[in-house]
């Protein structure tokens, strides 16, 4: 039998699946997958909670599924966010140091940080991370600690990860509607990108983009920093929609051709070659042009990654070691040639880093960001911050 203290689930309330995750945390500090469970999301739109009796059930058979698997009774979770709302941008924050050696202390670095966390943000919004990079004394750059330095100000600087409080709230309150608790809310774009990225790759720079179903999310880091975040509200839906209107087919036929014969690019292979649909109740037999359908899935493809080049614009070049796909969108056939060429980058599909566990479920794009929430509970078990964080929940939610 686990320690219950031990176990940490990650839960991935997304457009297409509902996944939960759960985790164990070894006194060494090794992160373990205990235990995958999935339900078909019926209630999201976007990454948006639209249904939430729906999705209440959804998240009941997703956790029920993780437990079974893991032997283990699901007390909390530790939730993901996304959609449209959510909003990502750096900040600092200045603070002069007034002693008389003019040494920077511990205290003087807390009131810069404090300065940064400062934000303005719309009167709905509330701040979901505040993710510190790095530190300036005076005109020195980059500085990772200025305690113990001499510098006439000190200047911290913070990546904020902000949203909609009331459109969050709403997956909070499903979750709670179970009796299980909300450890804490997480941006999606930053647990794929913890579960997929090592040590080095941090390091050299490289950004994580993750294809869901009703959402594109992104992280970029570089020096082992966040550097950006952001969230476009199109996904795998929007490919079928397409598809659905360009081929005049209704849209589960149309998912069903993108699912068995989609592609990213359109290949010599595919020009005059059909598809054959099957006659149904109601719906003659129909031939598609199979180059026409990834033209179509192609194209929109193609804008949803120039939409993310477009926003990171120039740090993408801090990206050296390249752009990591994961999310189910990332499973497309030829994805990885039209991102190189959109990106200008070496491209690879994502797979988890530094986790155990079942490789079969490890290996799956699908299942990143809640691999990446439970591993971010799991850091959290190991540095819990002054109050705790049921204490800092607490006051966000009043907030």
């Amino acid at each position: 039998m686990f320690d219950p203290e031990s176990i940490v689930v990650g839960l991935e309330i997304g457009t297409c699946k509902v996944c939960a995750a759960v985790g164990e945390v070894s006194p060494q500090g090794a992160f373990t997958v205990l235990g995958l469970g999935q339900a078909r999301s019926r209630g999201v739109r976007k990454g948006e909670i639209m249904d939430p009796h729906k999705t209440g059930e959804d998240i009941r058979q997703a956790i029920a599924e993780a437990e079974q698997m893991a032997d283990v009774e699901v007390r909390s979770v530790f939730l993901g966010v996304t959609g449209a709302h959510i909003r990502g941008f750096n900040n600092r924050g200045i603070h002069p140091v007034v002693s008389a050696d003019r040494q920077i202390t511990a205290d003087d670095v807390e009131d810069a940080i404090r300065n940064a966390k400062a934000v303005n943000l719309p009167a709905d919004h509330s701040v979901i991370h505040t993710v510190r990079q790095d530190f300036a004394v005076d005109d020195m750059e980059g500085v990772e600690n200025p305690v113990g330095l001499v510098g006439a100000r000190v200047e911290a600087r913070v990546h904020v990860v902000h949203g909609h409080g009331n459109r969050m709230q709403n997956g909070i309150r499903a979750v709670q509607g179970l009796q299980i608790e909300v450890e804490q809310v997480v941006f999606n774009g930053l647990a794929s990108a913890l579960a997929v990225l090592g040590k080095d790759q941090k390091e050299l720079g490289a950004l994580v983009v993750d294809l869901g179903a009703g959402a594109t999310t992104y992280a970029l880091y570089s020096g082992s920093i966040l550097r950006h975040s952001g969230v476009l509200g199109v996904g795998g839906d929007h490919v079928s929609n397409d598809l659905a209107l360009g081929l005049n087919l209704p849209l589960g036929r149309a998912e069903q051709l993108k699912l068995e014969h989609g592609g990213a690019l359109v290949d010599e292979g595919c020009r005059g070659a059909t598809v054959t649909l099957g006659s149904e109740p109601g719906l003659p037999e129909r031939t598609v042009n199979l180059a026409h359908l990834r033209r179509i899935q192609s194209l929109r493809l193609e804008e949803t990654l120039e939409l993310v080049a477009r926003d990171i614009g120039p740090l993408l070049s801090h990206a050296r070691a390249g752009v990591f796909l994961t999310g189910g969108g990332a499973r497309t056939r030829d994805l990885v040639p039209l991102a190189e060429r959109v990106f200008h980058l070496p491209v690879d599909i994502a797979r988890t880093q530094d986790v155990s566990g079942p490789m079969a479920s490890l290996d799956q794009p699908e299942f990143s960001a809640a691999i990446g929430l439970a591993r971010f509970g799991a850091m959290r078990q190991r540095r819990p911050p002054p109050g705790g964080w049921r204490n800092l929940l607490g006051g966000w939610l009043r907030r």
